[in-house]
């Protein structure tokens, strides 16, 4: 498969938790990070997600969100990847923060220049990437 989104995450569900409108699906993924995801409940159904079906996780870059300095647990996003800095590529406007976990998993994020330039991101910098469970787009293989 191939997909425009920066951030493909591959494993197992490893929990749902089903409500009436949303069910909140729960990824094992590489690295042995979980991924936290928000889906209808219909969508939940029609893709047959329960423990241990393999599953993966979509995000897109720009909906992730780079930390540094602060303590994760105060923050409402389910979704925190914490490491370091791998790389900065800046462009006219935006740029491309590649932030990895001490374990590998390695998460892409479209910021501003001017928020690279704000926290001093750089290689090797400690940092966390953030992305909410509701911008999670979980998919299937047929």
């Amino acid at each position: 498969m191939r997909t425009s989104a920066r951030n493909h995450f591959a494993g197992k569900v490893s929990a749902v938790k089903a409500g009436a409108v949303n069910d909140e699906i729960v990824l094992s993924v590489e690295h042995g990070l979980e991924i936290v995801a928000i889906v209808t409940h219909g969508s939940a159904v029609s893709l047959g997600l329960a423990a241990g079906k393999p599953a993966f996780a979509l995000v897109k870059a720009s909906s992730v969100i780079v930390m540094t300095g602060a303590d994760g647990s105060r923050v409402s996003a389910r979704n925190r990847v914490a490491g370091s800095v791998v790389s900065v590529t800046k462009g006219a406007v935006n740029a491309e923060v590649i932030v990895a976990s001490p374990a590998g998993a390695q998460v892409a994020a479209i910021i501003t220049n001017e928020s690279v330039d704000r926290l001093g991101l750089a290689a090797g910098q400690p940092a966390a990437a953030i992305f909410k469970a509701s911008s999670v787009i979980v998919g299937v293989d047929d």
